[in-house]
């Protein structure tokens, strides 16, 4: 059984990021499956740390992408909107180049709040980040969170 309410379009998912900080490091949604969603992120001069290696900041960007945007796929948009309110990260190894890829799946899916796990890794398939993400589910009309 499928967790997402809206099917994900892996094509307006990605051009939902034209003119964000997704579409400036090249995330690109990828695949998905009845729970999770996929995306990647180019290592380059734009993800990079001054040392050459993927900032941790952009590998939480992908995370925060992606499961920003798995709870908007699981609840009626008509009637709420979701806002991340904590997101962590272990950094796990380096990666100077390339692809990174994203899997995000559901920890929990309540009423009032999602939280997701989010695994990061390289074209090696080795994982290169952890992460989590708690979203608030507020109502239309509603103030989100104090962030």
């Amino acid at each position: 059984m499928t967790v997402w309410m809206t099917p994900p379009d892996i094509g307006a998912l990605t051009a939902a990021l034209k003119n964000t900080i997704g579409e400036a490091l090249d995330i690109r949604f990828e695949s998905c499956t009845d729970d999770s969603l996929t995306a990647s992120m180019t290592v380059d001069h734009r993800t990079h740390q001054p040392f050459g290696l993927l900032h941790g900041g952009a590998s939480v960007v992908l995370a925060e992408t992606l499961g920003s945007m798995a709870s908007y796929l699981v609840v009626d948009s008509n009637k709420f909107f979701c806002v991340g309110i904590e997101v962590n990260a272990n950094h796990l190894r380096g990666v100077k180049t390339g692809r990174v890829t994203g899997v995000v799946r559901p920890v929990h899916l309540g009423r009032t709040t999602h939280v997701w796990d989010i695994r990061i890794s390289n074209e090696d398939g080795k994982p290169t980040c952890i992460s989590r993400l708690t979203v608030a589910v507020v109502p239309h009309g509603e103030q989100p969170p104090a962030r």
